[in-house]
């Protein structure tokens, strides 16, 4: 059957309606985590993000669209950034991003806890990499993204310095186990507890500890000449 998306999707020729919303779907989930949008906030959304995660997750599973568009928004951006580290490539972690958000929108009436979205995402993405990172030649040049480093650097000296630094602590990140990398970067980046990445990573608490204290001494001693 003919079926008409959103005007800014066109016409779409889909057999059945579930297609139709699938494929409007993947469109727009393409568009929100384009990286444009990434840490975008439009007026609209910003209205809306007073909801908590909980209720997003209720209207987005009774097909409100608009809530699930909020939930995107509101976390692509640590999802990004989580994956842009863990491969070292924009391209690599854009594609991350995309089909795990679209793979939320498809899985959410099988999510146990609806507060539990947040720990779904951070385990859906880290998964997604390591599997990556697993089935890939080894890279020899970091692509992490550097626009952080150039609004927060004051001067051409101090934007060249961050810029070093973010390459070496790329490189450094890269001489990490896989495992060893999500662990870092989930308790020190994204701030996640030893339980919830014990559970990310389907391991226990002092699994968690033991990698996270072994990155901790390699990444000191290569980022010793910068303290």
């Amino acid at each position: 059957m003919s079926f008409y998306c959103p005007a800014r999707f066109g016409r779409c020729s889909i057999r059945s309606e579930k297609g139709a919303r699938e494929h409007a779907w993947r469109q727009k989930v393409s568009q929100v985590t384009s990286p444009a949008n990434i840490g975008s906030q439009p007026a609209a959304l910003a209205r809306e993000v007073v909801l908590d995660d909980a209720t997003l997750v209720i209207r987005a599973r009774d097909g409100d669209m608009r809530a699930f568009e909020v939930l995107v928004r509101r976390y692509q951006g640590p999802m990004y950034r989580l994956a842009l580290r863990m491969l070292s490539s924009r391209g690599d972690a854009e594609d991350v991003v995309q089909e795990v958000f679209l793979t939320a929108w498809r899985r959410l009436g099988r999510l146990r806890e609806d507060a539990a979205f947040v720990g779904w995402l951070y385990r859906a993405t880290t998964n997604r990499c390591l599997n990556i990172i697993r089935a890939r030649r080894p890279v020899a040049d970091a692509d992490l993204d550097s626009r952080e480093s150039v609004d927060a650097a004051g001067s051409p000296e101090r934007a060249a310095q961050v810029s070093e630094q973010l390459s070496a602590l790329a490189a450094a990140l890269r001489r990490l186990t896989p495992e060893q990398r999500a662990c870092w970067l989930l308790r020190e980046v994204h701030g996640r507890s030893y339980e919830e990445i014990a559970g990310v990573l389907g391991t226990t608490r002092t699994a968690v500890r033991g990698r996270i204290a072994r990155a901790r001494a390699q990444l000191a001693e290569v980022m010793a000449p910068w303290r």
